[in-house]
């Protein structure tokens, strides 16, 4: 079953969201594998940000580990008061760490030298927001000087746009940005929740001719396969509920028309 809605699903924004992030990658490798070789392998490989915020993200959970270290030698044994009392030993001492959280990349390489032609980036909640945000940033700023292609897909409406130009339409709920290799412009796909996802060209080495990316396709491919609709909760406002009334009456009204538990 696919996703009801003909762009991108809101719903799946939420909790889902890790699941979706690594089954698209895998989507895109499929698509792609075919249309490169012999020439270009795809891979997708994983690089790792330290999330210390991670419960700034309302409806998408990370694993909790919690390690507890008993305080020995408390004394438990009343004794006269002193003039001066002195500090109680805490009960319990308790970790502060960051959350670890893998991010898949799609790369694409060349087969006589294996070097990074293509990074196709689905962005994660943690790309957009404080630190994360910093180090991706830095991230694409080294693959443009590296003469890489990078092509970024943000289908999260929450957190702040790493490439938060002015000339972005504001009234777009998701973005696909293209930028090739060295270039100094950037091809932009504006959304709204309404909109289908686009197709979109994936460059190589000159004088290769651009693979093409169906992120439509990839998505309902991805919620056939994993079977969201027997998870996701359509009765709840989607994560983050900022959508116009004008939209969530839309959003609706396609629930209602496939017939989808209210």
């Amino acid at each position: 079953m696919f996703s009801p809605f003909p762009g991108m699903d809101p719903w799946l924004e939420g909790h889902i969201w890790p699941d979706v992030h690594h089954g698209l990658a895998f989507v895109f490798k499929e698509q792609l594998v075919a249309q490169v070789i012999p020439k270009y392998f795809v891979r997708v490989e994983t690089y790792t940000i330290e999330d210390t915020c991670p419960d700034e993200d309302v409806g998408i959970l990370y694993p909790d580990v919690e390690i507890l270290k008993r305080n020995h030698g408390i004394d438990l044994v009343s004794e006269p008061a002193a003039a001066y009392e002195t500090i109680t030993p805490a009960t319990l001492s308790i970790p502060v760490a960051a959350v670890e959280v893998r991010i898949p990349v799609v790369e694409i390489r060349d087969r006589e030298k294996q070097r990074l032609i293509t990074a196709i980036e689905v962005l994660s909640p943690v790309n957009k927001r404080k630190p994360g945000l910093e180090g991706y940033r830095k991230k694409r700023k080294t693959l443009h000087e590296d003469g890489v292609h990078l092509l970024e897909i943000d289908l999260l409406r929450r957190g702040e746009r790493p490439f938060n130009y002015p000339t972005l339409p504001r009234w777009a709920h998701y973005f696909v940005m293209l930028t090739r290799g060295a270039q100094l412009s950037m091809d932009v796909w504006a959304m709204t929740v309404r909109d289908k996802l686009p197709v979109v060209p994936v460059p190589l080495k000159l004088p290769d001719p651009d693979a093409r990316l169906d992120i439509g396709a990839a998505l309902n491919e991805v919620y056939d396969r994993s079977r969201y609709d027997l998870s996701v909760r359509y009765d709840t406002e989607p994560p983050p509920p900022v959508f116009s009334a004008e939209d969530r009456e839309w959003l609706q009204g396609i629930l209602k028309e496939k017939k989808i538990t209210l």
